[in-house]
């Protein structure tokens, strides 16, 4: 059966679906943008600071939902400009020590008009 998972610690969702979904062993996050559940605003503009941003909100629903980021085993990571690909990845690296599977696309808008989204599956 499936447990839905929330924390204040991350945004609300900001539309009809969960920060993440619990189902027997594996947590499956929504996809994370860089909004600062504290004051909900989008942080900053540049790269680093929105993927910081976005590895905290992904800790924090993976923490709630029993498990963390070293127990992640894919991620699905949504660039607005793939020329941000290298600085991305320098941020992104320092979170994701355990090297899971990954997906990286370019694309047109995101919500909020942020210029990442990541979202994440995780064992338990």
């Amino acid at each position: 059966m499936a447990e839905i998972i929330y924390t204040k610690n991350a945004p609300d969702a900001i539309g009809p679906y969960s920060q993440a979904v619990k189902v027997g062993t594996l947590v499956f996050t929504s996809g994370q943008i860089a909004i600062n559940p504290a004051s909900g605003n989008v942080e900053a503009d540049t790269i680093e600071t929105q993927t910081e941003q976005v590895c905290k909100n992904l800790g924090a629903v993976l923490t709630q939902a029993g498990t963390s980021l070293d127990k992640v085993i894919k991620t699905v990571c949504f660039l607005a400009d793939m020329g941000d690909f290298a600085k991305f990845n320098e941020v992104y690296g320092k979170y994701f020590t355990s090297k899971p599977a990954r997906s990286c696309v370019a694309v047109k808008t995101l919500p909020k008009n942020v210029l990442v989204e990541v979202e994440a599956i995780a064992e338990v």
